[in-house]
Order: structure tokens, then sequence, then C-alpha cells
């Protein structure tokens, strides 16, 4: 991959009032930030004098980091006068900090060990790019908006080495963030060595290998496969990891998901699974389908001895004050038949199976509050009742369920899964590796505001911070989990450390840029996504309007039209361009010059229908006659998608009587997701828009239908020329339920048409 060397970040890293001319680029952005002419450079053999144990180890920490990053040896010293002075105002809040950069050194106050830590990281961050010794004259005022600023790592779908997350923490520590959640269990892999339960790791942490396949492509495993795929950490790594984590001021919070996402454990030990499940219980390679409903069962005592042996061993590892149990999406499939569930029920007055989970969280978090710690669940606990004293993740949709809770008085954390969920698409989803849904964008993260104007009163003291959240179903190496989680987490850090109501997006840019230059010298793999072009192809009046958009503010489009790949000759685009017949435009964004982003090609192709209106009642249905094809990503903006049970139809209006033979549409079939062909097709044709007389119609069987892959189909109609055909009428009917074998049986399917061409 690509990556932006110093001389090009120093280049986009242009004026923005007096602190950017010092090139003072600090993420997240301080509270109070001013700026003076000169710098104070830090030699090697520079000191840094301490007058505490603490102060020490937060020294220690950033000499090794500061030697790493610019070369420069700086060294411990008991002389006040030292290059940096570290000294101890104990009223001050803990992760707040002053610093003060001029012609006689730096000089860091702060109450804590996390203040002081939080200052070393904005003078690595306000070091020069070109001159990395030289530190800018300043003074800085500093202290985070929320007290939960996290990033969860789902360490169960793809195991990520010891030595990776600890790479991690070291990016994220620098960002101020404070919190790592650890979601060490699921289906797909359990990840802890717990001692009193062995098998947890020497079956649960391995599964079958379906790595040539999508997550969500991935079938079940089948008794007596091979399992090579996993990992787990062993109570020693986790104490090292642990370890690292505290010396950068990062809190490690464990996950033990329950009672669902339980496959893996549960493989391990199947007795502890409801006497009605009759399928092979193994660790999920992807999705799982109808596997997904086997979860712990809540009417067998022994399930909850045995979580809480768990629980001893978790909260004997990990200081953190905080156990998250999950809690999120669990089918009650086999609870509402399994007579050990009915007769818990009867026992405890519970009258509804949702209740039952109830029960579930609320006994096992007394268990966990009994050994001195605050239990963390997601949104969905507050479909029963709610552990008492538990916070709650807000993280469906826009993550409001969590407001639930707050009206009752419970702290909560926003990470919304459309906004701060990192697994979705960063960008242009033409260039991105697939992963599920839309688009959260850079631009999208940083410029969210958790706390709503529609809030009750007393809801935002309840809101502890914010978190994103990094799950890792199409992550198969390191590589592609940091693709995902940066550059956006410093999006995340920015809106959970900065005062509400100060947002500088190009700001925000030009200071990224600094600390992505840290990322490249740590060798992270990071996505560049920001550099590339969204496009936007409408329909108007026969012809075609094309818009290029890029969220960097600070880039030049340039495009072709005859197919030649842009270079910094090439027209820029200004506003937008009308296509009249068929071309290939080719743009890409430049800086001083250079191309920084990929090349977007777009072969806008021509028929009958191109530039035509569409009249539906699917607003979508604008896109089939934009002359743009769609990708095997089923969210990129180019699908039109029906999800019903009822006939739909659409109607182009040539707007002119024309000849036709041939109708073709473009239509995806992507099996993990359960997008399909509908079971029928029918062309209609119309002169006057009243009257229609159908001329083709294809049926599918449900082989056809239901054939695995992602693809891309042209289905196309033949038929004898018809004259003065100004209407073209499409019906098509869905293909009902996916079939018990699908990977998602029992959803509704969905059909999705990319483009209607007409000959």
């Amino acid at each position: 991959m690509k990556k932006i060397g110093y001389a090009i970040a120093l280049a986009i890293v242009s004026s923005l009032g007096g602190a950017m001319a010092q090139n003072v680029n600090i993420l997240p952005a301080p509270e109070q930030l001013v700026t003076d002419n000169g710098s104070y450079t830090l030699n090697s053999g520079a000191g840094i004098y301490v007058d505490n144990k603490l102060q020490r180890n937060v020294a220690e920490t950033f000499i090794s980091d500061y030697r790493g990053f610019s070369g420069v040896n700086l060294e411990m010293t008991g002389k006040k006068g030292a290059s940096i002075r570290l000294v101890t105002d104990k009223t001050m809040e803990p992760e707040a900090y002053r610093l003060k950069v001029d012609s006689d050194g730096i000089t860091i106050v702060a109450g804590a060990e996390n203040g002081f830590f939080y200052a070393l990281q904005s003078l690595r961050l306000a070091a020069g790019v070109e001159h990395k010794d030289e530190i800018p004259f300043m003074e800085i005022s500093d202290s985070p908006r929320f007290e939960y600023r996290g990033l969860m790592l789902d360490v169960s779908r793809f195991f990520m080495p010891k030595e990776d997350v600890m790479k991690v923490i070291d990016c994220m520590s620098m960002l101020k963030l404070n919190k790592l959640h650890l979601h060490l269990t699921d289906d797909n892999g359990w990840r802890l060595e717990i001692k009193k339960y062995p098998k947890l790791t020497e079956v649960g942490a391995w599964r079958v290998n379906r790595k040539q396949e999508l997550f969500c492509d991935r079938r079940n495993p089948l008794p007596g496969e091979p399992t090579p795929i996993g990992g787990f950490y062993t109570q020693e790594d986790m104490k090292e990891i642990i370890a690292h984590a505290q010396k950068r001021c990062v809190e490690i919070i464990p996950e033990i998901d329950m009672p669902a996402h339980s496959n893996a454990a549960l493989a391990a030990y199947p007795h502890l699974a409801c006497p009605t499940v009759d399928k092979f219980i193994g660790v999920l390679p992807g999705l799982g389908g109808a596997n997904a409903d086997i979860i712990y069962c809540a009417g067998n005592e022994e399930v909850f001895s045995f979580l809480q042996g768990i629980v001893d061993e978790v909260a004997e590892l990990f200081p953190s004050k905080y156990i998250h149990l999950g809690g999120d999406e669990a089918w009650k499939t086999h609870w509402e038949k399994c007579p050990k569930c009915q007769a818990r029920m009867k026992e405890e007055g519970i009258t509804h199976v949702e209740e039952l989970q109830g029960y579930f969280m609320a006994r096992m978090s007394k268990y966990v509050q009994s050994k001195g710690k605050t239990v963390m669940g997601w949104d969905e606990l507050t479909n029963s009742t709610i552990p008492e004293g538990a916070i709650i993740y807000g993280w469906q949709g826009m993550g409001n369920a969590a407001l639930k809770a707050a009206k009752l008085g419970h702290k909560f954390i926003m990470t919304p899964a459309r906004l701060l969920y990192l697994i979705r698409y960063q960008g242009p989803q033409w260039f991105e590796p697939t992963t599920y849904f839309g688009n959260n964008t850079l631009k999208d993260i940083y410029m969210y505001e958790p706390v709503q104007s529609s809030w009750e009163e007393g809801y935002e003291n309840l809101l502890m911070g914010i978190q994103g959240s990094m799950w890792t179903e199409f992550c198969n190496s390191t590589q592609d989990v940091t693709y995902q989680i940066f550059p956006r987490l410093a999006a995340v850090a920015d809106v959970a450390w900065t005062t509400k109501g100060k947002k500088d997006w190009v700001g925000f840019v030009k200071s990224l840029d600094k600390y992505l230059y840290h990322l490249d010298a740590k060798g992270v793999i990071y996505s560049e996504a920001m550099y590339n072009i969204q496009h936007k192809c409408s329909a108007e009046n026969g012809v075609l309007n094309l818009q290029l958009e890029c969220e960097r503010p600070d880039v030049v489009v340039r495009y072709t039209i005859d197919g030649t790949e842009p270079d910094s000759n090439s027209e820029i685009y200004s506003d937008f361009l009308t296509v009249k017949n068929e071309c290939t435009v080719k743009s890409a964004t430049f800086v001083n010059n250079r191309k920084m982003g990929k090349t977007l090609t777009l072969d806008l192709g021509w028929n009958k229908a191109t530039a035509k209106k569409v009249i539906s009642k699917n607003i979508t249905d604008k896109l089939l006659t934009n002359g743009v094809r769609g990708s095997l990503k089923q969210s990129d903006f180019e699908w039109t998608e029906w999800y019903t049970k009822d006939e739909s139809s659409f109607v182009v209006d040539l707007e002119e009587a024309n000849t036709i033979d041939k109708v073709v549409i473009g239509c995806l079939t992507n099996y993990g997701m359960g997008v399909h062909k509908p079971s029928s097709i029918s062309i209609d044709l119309s002169e006057d828009g009243k009257n229609y007389t159908c001329v083709a119609e294809r049926k599918f069987s449900k082989d056809e239908i239901f054939k695995e892959g992602n693809y891309i189909e042209n289905i196309t109609f033949d038929f004898e020329k018809c004259d003065k055909v100004r209407y073209i009428r499409v019906r098509a009917t869905d293909a009902g339920m996916n079939p018990e074998n699908h990977l998602r049986p029992g959803q509704q399917s969905r059909y999705r048409f990319d483009e209607i061409m007409v000959f």
C-alpha cells in the first residue's frame, strides 16, 4: 500500500491560524492552545526531570516512544533545570495537564500519571516531521470531555497475536483513548485461557478453515473436520498485555459474552446447551445460520456454576473495575421449548421468555458484583429487567436503546453501529475490501455529536463517553484489522476528548497527517480512503449529471473522459459533468500535482433507457437508468433493492416512441447476505402508459434463485420487434423466505437491480 511520505505530509499541512503556522498539529484538539514563534530543540542527551515514581514510569515510556520516532536519545536526570520538567499539582483532575514550551525548555504540570502521559503524547505529535527534534513554542491547557474514550477490539472472530494487540494499544494511547474493550468470546472462538476449564481453549479456540470464503458465505463445520484456525491468550500473555496497556494509561475491559454468542464454549462443553439441541455444536467459522440459536441453557444450574468459575478467573486476572457480559442477540428458539428452561420460568414466576434472559443476566451480574466489579452489557439488556447498576452500550442503529437505561438512571456509553462501527465501509466502496452494510467515513465519525438536543434532562450526565467498535468478521490478518481501525479511530478520539461544539474539519485533517506519520514509523497499515472519490450519477432531462466528491477538503479532483489515466495536467473538476453519450470517465485526487487517491473509473454505458425517467414507489429506482453498473459491493449506492412479499414494479418512460426487441436487467446475487433473484420477472410494453402488453417473462427455479456465490447476472429478455413503444414496465415477484439449508434460514429474501438496458 502506498503511504504518504513526510514531504507530502508537510505539503498538505498548510497554515490555519497561529497554531497551524507553527505546525502544531495535535490530535485530539486541545482545549486551549496558544503558539509563539520559535522552537525548542531536544538533542540526544537532553534530560527529563521527575520527582516521583509515577512520573518516572511515564517518562521512561516517553523516552522509548520518542526514540523510536525521532532517533533522539533522552535521559532521566535529577537536575531541576533539565530540558523537560514534570511538576505535580494535586489540585488538577487526573487526566488534565498544562504544557509550556519556550526557550527555557518544556514544563509539564499535571495531577496524576494520566495527565503527564497525555501531555507527553501532545509533545510527540507537536514535534516536527522534517526536524523531529524541534518542538514549537506553545502553551496548552487541556482535559478530556468524556471519562470513557474507547476502542472495542473483536479478537474472537479474528485472533490477533499478542504483539499486534500491544501495537494497537500504542497507537490508540497516543490519541488519549483510555479503554480497550476486548471481545474475548463468541461463536467463532474462545480466546482466553481459563485454567478451571481447559477445553475452552483446547476446543473452543479453534475452528475449520473457511478463509477462502467471505465470513457471511461460510458453511458450518462438520463433525471430525480439522480445526487449524484460531489461537488464544494464556493468562501470562494477558498479564503482559495488561501491563503494557497500564504503562500507556489504557484500561483493558474483558467481555465474556452470554447467554448467546456461545457456540465456541458449547463446542467444548456441549452439555451446557439446552437438551432440545439436536445439531452438531462446533466453533462457527461464519454467521452460523440456524446454529446461531444455540446458547447457554438458562434452566441448567451447571451453566451458572460454570460461568461463575470463569468470572472468578477473569476478575482475578483483570485489574479493571469492569466486566462486560454481552447480553446481545440471544435467540430464544431453544429456551421456548426446552423443558429445563420452561421449568425455570415456572419456578421463578416468569411469564415471558425475554424476562428469562433478564433473570439470567441479573443472576450473573450479582455474582460479578460480588467480586467487586461493575457489570457492562449491550443495549439488548433493556429488552427485559436491566441488572442493577449495569452500564449499557448503545449500539443498535444510533444507539438510542441505551436511553431506555438512562431513563432508569443507568450510566451508558454510545457506540452506534450507524456511525462508530469500524467494520463498515470507510469510503467509496469500489476501492474497499468487502464488509457489511453502508459507509461510516472518517468525516461521518468526526462530525458525530453523541449528545442530542432531544435527550431528556439528566441523560447527558449519565453518558460516560463513546467507543469505536471493530468487529473482525472479514479480517484474516492484523493488517486487515488496522486498515479498518485507522485513521477513523483518530476521529473517534477527537469526538471523545475535544470540547463539545469545537468542530474544525480542515484543522482535523491537517492534524491527522502528523498522526499518520507516526503510524508510518511504526509500520501500521491504514486506509487512505479519505483520498478516494465518491460519485453520484443521476438522470435528468435525457442527460446524466455526474458529481464527484472527496471528503478531504485540501485536494483537487482531476478527470478525463477519453479513458486515459488522469494526471496533473488533466481537467480540474469544479461542479458537475454533463454526459450525453457513452464514455469512460476517470478521476483522481491530487495534492500539489501529486496523485493521492485511487483512480475512479466509470464506464458510462448508453442505451435507449439511459438518462430516462423511472416511475416507481422505490426512491432508489432512479439508479436504474443512470448508466453506471453496480459492483459486487451490495451497498455501493448503485443497487436498487426490494425487500417485500408483494409484487413490485417500475416503469421506464422512453419519452418518445421507439422500436425495441431486447431488455436486459442487471441482477445481483449475494448469497451470504440473502440477496437473490426474484422468482419471476415480466416485461410489459405500452404506447400510452395505460394499456400494457406482456412480451416476455422469466421464471426461476429454487435452485437457480438460491445458488451460492456473489456475482452479477445480466437477465436478458429477447422478443419480436415492437414499434411505437414509449413505456416499459418491469414486474418482479419475490422468492419468499430463504430455505432451511440457507446461511440465513427463514429470512425474507431480497433482490437488487443495478441497471435496465433497452435495445
